[in-house]
């Protein structure tokens, strides 16, 4: 199955983080429980895609698309999130937040 999607009312967040090496492992570990929580959880929450670089597995990039604003402030309140984000504080050397804006999203699903 494959689908296009071009919705303006889509929130698109990338997150770009620098994890100190020492605990990166343990960050990985909540990165993907807090994105299975969410997949599986929130309905508003679309995608959720944690990625980390080759040559420098520190430097992770988080791309979230949400339904619609509501769904992220929804997403922002759940205790999943809350977990997450008190929990890495002190592991994040560096965070950047970029909010985007949607073009067009493809989307190839295995059947």
């Amino acid at each position: 199955m494959q689908a296009l999607i071009d919705d303006e009312s889509l929130v698109v967040r990338l997150a770009r983080l620098e994890i100190d090496s020492a605990q990166l492992d343990e960050y990985l570990m909540l990165l993907k429980e807090g994105i299975a929580t969410s997949i599986a959880t929130e309905p508003g929450v679309l995608t959720m895609y944690g990625v980390k670089e080759r040559n420098d597995p520190t430097k992770i990039t988080i791309l979230e698309i949400y339904l619609n604003d509501s769904a992220y402030q929804t997403h922002l309140k759940t205790p999943h999130f809350k977990k997450y984000k008190s929990g890495t504080l002190e592991m994040v050397k560096s965070l950047e937040l970029v909010d985007l804006d949607p073009v067009v999203f493809g989307v190839r699903t295995r059947d």
